[in-house]
């Protein structure tokens, strides 16, 4: 028993030997500070370039995203809502053009913003709870 323990024991150091015989043959690299920090921020700088170059390309897709300009929807509801008006005269309550329109009262809000430019919003003189839209057009007569 002991002879087959003694076999084992010698067969263990001789790998041992084996293993650093092979490690003492790599070569070894000796690096100043400076070098190494230079080496990690090269190694760092094209590790990290790639997700640079990522988030600078989600923003400018995010960018578009947050441009204010009126979807095709928008432009033919507008439309619809100034047609609406000409045929009115100029003016019309909002309630009763969101109601023609069967658009939801946020919709119509932000419709209404949206066509600043062409219509302009005021209390109704009879019910102030009430607004009147009204066309800004001289091309309509108002009476």
């Amino acid at each position: 028993m002991s002879e087959i323990a003694l076999a084992r024991i010698n067969s263990f150091a001789y790998q041992a030997e084996q293993v650093n015989a092979q490690s003492s043959e790599e070569p070894i690299f000796v690096l100043s500070s400076s070098q190494l920090q230079d080496l990690i921020s090269r190694v760092v700088l094209e590790a990290t370039e790639p997700l640079y170059k990522e988030i600078a390309y989600d923003r400018q897709r995010i960018a578009k995203l947050e441009q204010k300009e009126p979807q095709p929807l928008q432009k033919d509801r507008g439309e619809i809502l100034r047609a609406l008006l000409a045929a009115n005269n100029g003016k019309m309550l909002a309630k009763d053009a969101r109601q023609k329109m069967h658009l939801s009262k946020t919709r119509f809000s932000l419709l209404v913003a949206s066509l600043k430019d062409y219509i302009e919003v005021k209390s109704y003189h009879l019910d102030k709870r009430q607004s009147v839209i009204i066309l800004k057009s001289e091309l309509v007569s108002r009476n």
